[in-house]
């Protein structure tokens, strides 16, 4: 992935991309594990949905967790159809970058999830982290349920205590119901298994999130 200079604010919906009505093919096998991406899952995972700027290196964050099962990458939060890379880079689908984490809740918290979500990147940036710029490098967690919204509501609050006592400004990570997932690209999916060498534009603030989990 290249570093991406695309607008930084939402479209309208009347401005979207239209988009279409087949999915993407992907082979729903994960690079590393092997465990499906695609569901169903096994009874006991749990979903989450996080966007965190680019995401190669945002998946790879997940999938290295114990109690992870399986991550994909993709988009969401806009307004188009089944969107491809191209069309989600130009900043008029609305979609955001995301990862989909598949975890076992017995064997690691959504709230170790929030941590690793909020110290991988700078939740300060708006649309945008780093070099890299646009809608589609948002800040943002989609939750599944009521206690997912809960526990990001809290642990965001905590972390914006902690950023301020170290003179950071403020989080502009969006909390929001988790919409419709759209898989991205095969070759996407486990970018930087596939490509150790390749582009990752993460870099939190190096402050800890407090919490536990």
């Amino acid at each position: 992935m290249s570093v991406s200079h695309q607008q930084a604010r939402m479209p309208k919906a009347t401005e979207a991309l239209p988009g279409r009505e087949e999915s993407m093919s992907i082979s729903g096998r994960h690079f590393v594990s092997n465990n499906p991406i695609i569901p169903p899952f096994p009874d006991s995972m749990e979903l989450a949905l996080f966007g965190l700027g680019c995401f190669w290196g945002a998946e790879r964050c997940f999938w290295q967790l114990k109690g992870v099962f399986s991550t994909a990458v993709g988009y969401a939060g806009g307004y188009t159809l089944n969107p491809n890379y191209q069309e989600v880079c130009s900043g008029l689908t609305g979609h955001n970058e995301v990862v989909r984490v598949v975890f076992d809740s017995g064997k690691i918290s959504y709230a170790r999830l929030l941590r690793v979500f909020f110290e991988s990147h700078d939740p300060t940036q708006g649309m945008r982290q780093g070099n890299d710029m646009g809608t589609q490098y948002r800040s943002g967690i989609y939750t599944t349920s009521d206690q997912q919204m809960r526990e990001a509501e809290l642990v965001r609050q905590a972390y914006q205590t902690e950023l301020q006592a170290h003179g950071h400004g403020n989080i502009a990570t969006e909390i929001l119901i988790a919409p419709a997932f759209y898989y991205a690209e095969e070759s996407h999916q486990q970018y930087l298994a596939k490509n150790p060498r390749g582009y990752c534009g993460l870099g939190g603030t190096g402050i800890d999130c407090p919490g536990s989990g």
